[in-house]
């Protein structure tokens, strides 16, 4: 049997090794784009006591599903809670629980594409805020809501971030483990800035720009900083490091509008599981202050 010679094993291994860079710098991070535009439909369970099922209605004609409760008299605030990337309000009741103990009316909405709400979904939030303008809108159209504030998980905080400039309505913001959600934000972050660290990252934004249709958002500090008088409460898991590096610009950008907690050696949004009577502390403190509360 005639063995290969070493010209043809140089031009398999040659095959290989391109083959490999084109699937790990290309193919992988264009399917993880197309990925993200996959519906997620997490089952949603009956609304926690005192709450009730809503509908919301975007400005472009989807239905939102939602449940809300009032906030008590002696309070007037409403807080819109937005999920995290393939979550759904199910996800978030133990955060709908603790506003709604201390006296805060809580509005917990599916994101467009998510849980029971209509919508094609983009799980980087590009169309979220259309989504927090229709619970922006639905809260003020309620006469026991005096004001109103928001908080999110992950891809729910960077699309409250993301509509804070749009909505001003939103005076308080509390964000749990926002980062990024397209190449103009990622690359705020200098030591994303060299091509050789967001290659795939542009790879995989476009993709997602190509299949859906839709233009990437404002980005989270632009939208920041023209909100002049929103207040945010930034938390960040301090297990994640890329997760700390971007809070930490957010927070010394903003400047004195933003308190940033670093939870320590917690994953991404894992604070409220490793550190829950600090997280509430921390969460109520904030939202206190910023709304005045009457509690």
């Amino acid at each position: 049997m005639k063995r290969p010679s070493r010209k043809h094993l140089l031009r398999w291994i040659l095959f290989l090794v391109i083959a490999a860079i084109i699937g790990l710098y290309i193919i992988l991070p264009a399917g993880l784009g197309v990925a993200a535009l996959s519906l997620s439909r997490e089952a949603v369970g009956a609304p926690p006591d005192g709450f009730e099922a809503v509908q919301l209605a975007t400005g472009d004609g989807l239905a939102l599903s939602a449940w809300y409760k009032p906030p008590s008299p002696a309070n007037g605030t409403a807080i819109v809670l937005a999920h995290g990337a393939g979550g759904s309000r199910e996800s978030v009741r133990r955060y709908v629980e603790m506003l709604a103990r201390h006296g805060y009316g809580v509005l917990a909405l599916d994101l467009r594409g998510h849980g029971s709400s209509e919508g094609a979904t983009n799980r980087f939030g590009w169309q979220g805020t259309r989504d927090i303008g229709a619970a922006v809108a639905y809260l003020q159209a309620r006469a026991e809501v005096e004001r109103i504030g928001g908080m999110g998980l992950s891809l729910g905080g960077e699309v409250l971030l993301g509509a804070a400039s749009t909505y001003p309505a939103l005076e308080a913001i509390v964000a749990d483990g926002a980062t990024h959600r397209c190449v103009a934000e990622l690359l705020a972050l200098p030591s994303e800035q060299p091509l050789y660290r967001n290659f795939t990252a542009r790879v995989m934004y476009a993709s997602v720009q190509i299949f859906s249709g839709a233009a990437p958002p404002e980005p989270l500090l632009d939208s920041m900083i023209e909100a002049e008088s929103t207040t945010y409460l930034l938390i960040a898991g301090g297990g994640n490091q890329n997760e700390v590096d971007f809070n930490t610009l957010f927070a010394e950008t903003v400047g004195d509008r933003a308190v940033l907690w670093v939870a320590p050696d917690a994953p991404h949004t894992g604070a409220f599981d490793r550190y829950p009577d600090e997280y509430e502390q921390r969460v109520l403190a904030f939202l206190d202050a910023a709304f005045g509360s009457r509690h």
